[in-house]
C-alpha cells in the first residue's frame, strides 16, 4: 500500500533511466495530428511521441514519421522508463474488443499487451511513475474491477486496483489531468479549474498548492523537486514550481498561442533542460533551455514530412 505522508523536502530521490525501445518509423508517410491524446519521449531521448486517433507520430532528426504499430484510436496515454502505457478504441481488422481497456507496450509502441478490461473501459486520463509503473487513472463508470467511478492506481499492471478517495479534490467537472512523481508513486497531482492540487498519501487527500487558476496539464520534472504546469485565464500560460514548503510558481515564458493552451508537457530523459510542449490545438514547440526559448516544430492543421 501506499498511503503514506511523506514531507516535501524528503524528496531526494536518485531516478534510474531505463531502456526503452524506440519505435522504428515509416518516413514514407506524412503526419497530420488528428488531436493529441499524449505526448512523451523515448528512453533513449531520440524521439519525441505523440499519441492520437491515427496511431503513434515520431519527431526525431527534425522530421515527423509515423511509427510502426497497429494505428489503434490512442485516447489515455503516459510512460514509464521501460513501457508505454494507453487505452482506447482497437484499429479496424485488429480482431480486439472495443474498448480496449488498459494496454502496455514494452517496443515503443509496435506491439501492445492487453492488461484487463477489455470490452469494458476506455481511459481517457491515464498517468504513471516513471521509475516504478505505478498506474493512475480516472474510470468513468463501474466496471468489473471497480466497482465505482473515481481515481484509481495499480502497482502490478491490473491484478490489483484500489480506489483513491481523492479527499479535497472535485471530481466534476473540474479534473483536467493527472501526474505522478517519477520515483515516489504515493505523490500525485491533479489540475483542477481552481487550481494545481497535491496529495502525498497515494490520492486518498489532496491540498491545493497553487490556487486561482484553471490548471490544464501537469508534470513532475524527473529530478522529483519540481512540478510543470499550464494555466488558462484568457490567454494560455506555463509555470513551474518547486516541491518546497513556500515555494512561489516560476513564470515560463511560452510562444503566444491564440485561443488555444498547453494541453501535454514532457522531459527528455536524457537532456533534461530539453521540453516540449503540445497544445489543444496540435501545435507543438520544443525548448532546449528548459523553456526560455522555443522552435515551433508543429502547426495546427498541417501536415508534417
Amino acid at each position: 500500500m501506499l498511503h503514506r505522508q511523506r514531507p516535501l523536502h524528503a524528496w531526494m530521490l536518485a531516478l534510474t533511466l531505463g531502456v526503452l525501445a524506440a519505435s522504428p518509423v515509416r518516413a514514407d508517410l506524412p503526419v497530420t495530428l488528428t488531436h493529441v491524446h499524449g505526448l512523451s519521449y523515448s528512453a533513449d531521448g531520440k524521439q519525441l511521441l505523440i499519441l492520437s486517433h491515427n496511431a503513434l507520430s515520431v519527431y526525431a532528426d527534425g522530421r515527423w514519421s509515423k511509427a510502426a504499430g497497429p494505428a489503434h484510436d490512442y485516447m489515455g496515454y503516459s510512460v514509464t522508463r521501460d513501457a508505454l502505457y494507453s487505452s482506447g478504441h482497437p484499429a479496424p481488422g485488429s480482431g480486439l474488443t472495443d474498448p480496449l481497456g488498459l494496454i502496455k507496450s514494452r517496443d515503443g509502441g509496435q506491439t501492445w499487451q492487453q492488461l484487463g478490461l477489455a470490452g469494458e473501459s476506455d481511459f481517457h486520463m491515464l498517468a504513471t511513475s516513471y521509475a516504478t509503473n505505478a498506474v493512475y487513472l480516472l474510470n468513468p463508470q463501474p466496471n468489473s474491477r471497480m466497482k465505482q467511478a473515481g481515481i484509481y492506481y495499480t502497482l502490478n499492471d491490473g491484478l490489483k486496483w484500489t480506489r483513491c478517495a481523492a479527499k479535497g479534490l472535485d471530481l466534476d467537472p473540474q479534473l483536467h489531468g493527472l501526474a505522478v512523481h517519477p520515483t515516489d508513486a504515493a505523490f500525485v497531482a491533479a489540475g483542477t479549474d481552481d487550481g494545481l492540487y497535491l496529495s502525498g498519501d497515494s490520492a486518498e487527500s489532496f491540498e491545493r498548492l497553487v490556487g486561482g487558476k484553471r490548471v490544464l496539464a501537469q508534470n513532475f520534472d524527473l529530478d522529483g523537486q519540481h512540478l510543470w504546469f499550464s494555466t488558462y485565464a484568457g490567454k494560455a500560460a506555463l509555470a513551474r514550481i518547486a516541491l518546497k514548503a513556500g515555494a512561489k510558481a516560476e513564470d515560463i515564458p511560452i510562444p503566444a498561442l491564440k485561443e488555444d493552451a498547453v494541453a501535454y508537457i514532457a522531459q527528455n530523459p536524457v537532456r533534461r533542460a530539453e521540453i516540449a510542449i503540445a497544445t489543444f490545438k496540435r501545435s507543438v514547440f520544443l525548448s532546449k533551455d528548459q523553456g526560455r526559448t522555443w522552435t515551433q516544430i508543429a502547426k495546427e492543421d498541417t501536415s508534417h514530412e
